[in-house]
């Protein structure tokens, strides 16, 4: 059985907070300050994306922000065609922005829930999800992104994930969690800590890494590798 989520944020809670938030979320060489190893883990699912599909020509970026994650995938591989995906207009705005100039290919904005997108099968070469997957709620709804994605993606194509994460035992998560309020700490003091965990709560459901890699078997992946994990973060994908 599911726990209840009818206590979290909506969508349009948080479209809402990330309207308001664009300018803290362009930033291409710190990439998001909250998240522990943010600039390591884009390096990593960018440069494997140009390993496991050197010639990619078709990208999808979920939950793209500001675009911080495709330009940094177009410093890989040059002028591919890039589909941008967010609940926020202003992101969007921005990542499209931000991302024009660096590609001779198209630059396509879509403002929708990420389980609303609607493409054609074995479409896309390299899919990327950072920090954005965590929004979903329950069992089912990552099911269905899994397979949405395992779908789109050519044979040989790659998704490569970048996210906070939960763990399968208490003691290990009230561990982690533990950690992670002490790195925020540094970055602003009791009251920041406070601030970001609160919103954490509120507007977020992520699973673990053990949940997420038997979910991309399950959907037909058998090519599956972690790249990073460091505390509540980690960086993982796989190639159809």
């Amino acid at each position: 059985m599911n726990p209840d989520y009818s206590k979290k944020a909506t969508n349009q809670q948080i479209r809402e907070r990330f309207d308001k938030d664009t300018e803290r979320f362009s930033n291409l060489e710190t990439g998001q300050q909250t998240t522990i190893d943010a600039p390591l883990t884009m390096e990593l699912c960018t440069t494997a994306a140009r390993y496991a599909t050197p010639h990619a020509a078709e990208l999808l970026d979920i939950g793209c922000g500001a675009g911080n994650y495709t330009l940094k995938m177009l410093s890989r591989i040059a002028d591919l065609n890039c589909t941008l995906n967010d609940l926020s207009m202003p992101m969007l705005q921005k990542a499209k922005e931000r991302v024009s100039p660096r590609t001779k290919g198209s630059v396509t904005i879509i403002q929708d829930d990420m389980r609303n997108l609607q493409f054609p099968n074995d479409h896309f070469d390299i899919i990327l999800a950072a920090a954005t997957l965590h929004h979903l709620r329950d069992d089912e709804d990552w099911e269905l992104m899994f397979i949405k994605i395992y779908n789109m993606l050519k044979p040989g194509g790659s998704f490569w994930i970048s996210d906070l994460i939960t763990h399968n035992t208490e003691p290990i998560t009230r561990l982690f969690e533990d950690q992670y309020g002490d790195y925020l700490q540094t970055l602003g003091g009791a009251e920041y800590r406070k601030k970001v965990l609160d919103y954490v709560n509120y507007e977020d459901t992520p699973r673990s890494i053990n949940f997420q890699l038997a979910l991309l078997a399950k959907v037909g992946f058998s090519k599956i590798d972690i790249l990073h994990k460091s505390s509540c973060f980690a960086a993982f994908g796989a190639i159809k």
